[in-house]
């Protein structure tokens, strides 16, 4: 996984914070903002990988000495959760295609909802969902697993998919995928409608969290919505977790409508996102650095 310059965490930053799309000038766009704000890293999302021309990406990210990671949602056409095997097969080429783009890109992760269809579902998942699921993550974590990829499942909201909401969930996906190389990703702004609390299942992770998405209640800037920062940063301090944390925020400002109808951006709560990539990078290192604190000042009291 991504190791920081500086020791510790790497930070970074989603790309649609910046951009809608992945042109020429929308990358210059996003990575010159995103080292201006003082990010390691920029995630890109590979919802249509041919869209990326990974050769001139990894080009300018290296001039921007920038690392990368790489995320997707399936589509209801794509979802490999799906009865319908003629759209499993489509959702696992699609997959692979975003796999060979992230190798491409020289990035050592994939992640997201690549397990279901990022949509509102109208009932459950069916009974044999979560075997196939895991038979097609299986394959996808054996072909990342040589190339030096680690695979990525982040639970999302019931509204979102109704095969992984939580943690928990997550892990038994990934026994039943009985891959090294997989992951939880873990996303606060999920976890605040899904978990009981933000700290048990960072803890109950353990050595399987590999990814953490960081946005608030209400998606804009970070602390003015009503998820518990503090608690979540003390469980990763806790937990000893040194892996990659990713800011992310949608608008209609800048990302496309269709995208802002997907994800149900009904009201924009920001419009200049270079601003809130500075205000998140403020948050989130005032954050570690006080639960790093609180937890070595507990550390040190259970031992006096």
């Amino acid at each position: 996984m991504l190791q920081s310059r500086m020791g510790g965490n790497t930070l970074g930053v989603h790309a649609s914070v910046f951009v809608a799309g992945w042109n020429d000038a929308e990358v210059d766009r996003a990575l010159q903002a995103t080292k201006r704000a003082g990010f390691h890293f920029i995630e890109i999302p590979l919802l249509n990988p041919g869209n990326v021309d990974a050769v001139s990406t990894r080009k300018k990210l290296e001039e921007y000495g920038l690392s990368v990671t790489c995320s997707l949602g399936l589509g209801f056409a794509s979802d490999i959760s799906s009865p319908d095997q003629e759209i499993v097969k489509r959702g696992e080429s699609l997959l692979m295609e975003a796999l060979d783009v992230a190798s491409a890109l020289d990035s050592s992760y994939l992640g997201g909802v690549l397990y279901s269809a990022m949509g509102k579902y109208v009932g459950p998942a069916w009974p044999g969902a979560e075997a196939q699921v895991a038979d097609v993550l299986r394959r996808l974590a054996a072909r990342a697993g040589e190339r030096g990829i680690t695979i990525g499942l982040e639970p999302v909201n019931r509204y979102e998919s109704n095969l992984v909401n939580s943690a928990r969930q997550a892990l038994a996906l990934i026994r039943l995928t009985e891959a090294t190389n997989i992951v939880v990703h873990l996303d606060v702004y999920h976890m605040n409608i899904e978990e009981g609390d933000l700290e048990q299942p960072v803890l109950e992770c353990g050595q399987r969290l590999g990814y953490v998405h960081v946005g608030e209640s209400h998606r804009g800037y970070l602390g003015t919505g009503t998820i518990d920062f503090p608690q979540f940063f003390r469980a990763l301090a806790r937990a000893g977790y040194e892996g990659p944390i990713a800011f992310e925020s949608f608008s209609s400002a800048v990302v496309s409508r269709d995208f802002s109808s997907a994800l149900a951006i009904w009201r924009d709560l920001w419009d200049d996102g270079e601003d809130l990539a500075r205000a998140a990078r403020e948050f989130i290192d005032q954050q570690l650095h006080a639960a790093g604190r609180a937890v070595n000042l507990s550390i040190s009291d259970s031992d006096s």
